[in-house]
């Protein structure tokens, strides 16, 4: 296989996005408008006719080239319509051009040299009585302390009242959304690639929120975020059984995004969700090169 190492202006985006779009998996992080945010200078690694694509996540320190996993970028590695051997991804991994390098590859990369990270996905293609059998009783009772406190789940339309709430001092830990995220969701909207839902208590005040990235047959839970009310009526759990709810009987996959944090990982697997596990490469990373949020 003939491999091509191109720099960010001779990729051609169009291309790059319909191959993205047609890969195995679909995932929202490799495409053209995501990568634009969380890594302006990004390269690629292509074969020919784009069969089999991989973008490079180029940063540079005291102008030294290596490759580090963006801020709000679960997966990436290699992608493609036909499956990806382990032949393919030795090949990918040996031609790249920097000598440091540390990064996720995606759930199709499965390789024996990379460390394994979970990550929880749900298959919404039951109906929505088969999905629910396999709740835990928790979140069986969590959803049905939100349902009677009469709180509301809905698509919120307008980002400001979401930037809002995101910057609320009644949070416990106030979350101020980084101009990343922001640029995120705004050009997600735009692109259609963005949803945004939000639960409203029985005054019509929002409690809890949380964005999805989406592609044909994938939802992503993108930044989550409950206030105080919020965590005591238990509405991320309302949230979540409402996307299972209307997404039921389709090819959907809803994909929690981690966690290896065991009180997330639980909140995830209480809705019935599979580890589909990613995987992490290194390649002689200094303590100077290591990427500070």
């Amino acid at each position: 296989m003939k491999l091509q190492h191109l720099n960010n202006k001779a990729i051609n985006y169009k291309l790059w996005d319909e191959k993205i779009e047609a890969s195995i998996g679909n995932l929202p992080y490799a495409q053209s408008w995501f990568l634009d945010i969380v890594s302006p200078d990004w390269e690629a690694i292509v074969s020919e006719n784009y069969e089999f694509i991989m973008p490079l996540p180029v940063k540079k320190k005291f102008n030294i080239p290596y490759l580090v996993q963006p801020i709000y970028t679960q997966q990436l590695g290699i992608f493609s319509e036909q499956k990806i051997s382990k032949k393919i991804i030795e090949l990918f991994l040996a031609k790249i051009p920097y000598k440091s390098y540390q990064f996720n590859l995606n759930e199709n990369n499965i390789s024996e040299n990379a460390v394994a990270y979970p990550n929880y996905v749900l298959d919404l293609q039951q109906t929505y009585a088969d999905i629910y059998k396999n709740f835990s009783k928790n979140t069986q009772r969590n959803i049905e302390k939100a349902l009677k406190l009469n709180i509301q789940v809905e698509e919120l339309s307008y980002l400001e009242e979401l930037f809002e709430f995101l910057n609320a001092s009644e949070h416990s830990q106030p979350v101020k959304p980084d101009k990343i995220i922001q640029e995120i969701i705004q050009k997600g909207i735009i692109h259609k690639k963005i949803r945004v839902f939000g639960v409203r208590n029985n005054k019509g005040k929002l409690i809890a929120s949380s964005c999805f990235l989406a592609t044909e047959g994938r939802l992503v839970y993108l930044q989550p975020v409950s206030n105080e009310e919020g965590k005591k009526a238990s509405a991320m759990f309302a949230l979540v059984d409402y996307l299972v709810r209307v997404n039921a009987q389709t090819n959907t996959l809803l994909d929690f995004e981690g966690s290896r944090v065991e009180g997330v990982a639980r909140f995830y697997k209480g809705f019935g969700a599979e580890n589909r596990p990613y995987f992490m490469v290194k390649k002689y990373r200094p303590d100077f090169l290591t990427w500070k949020f």
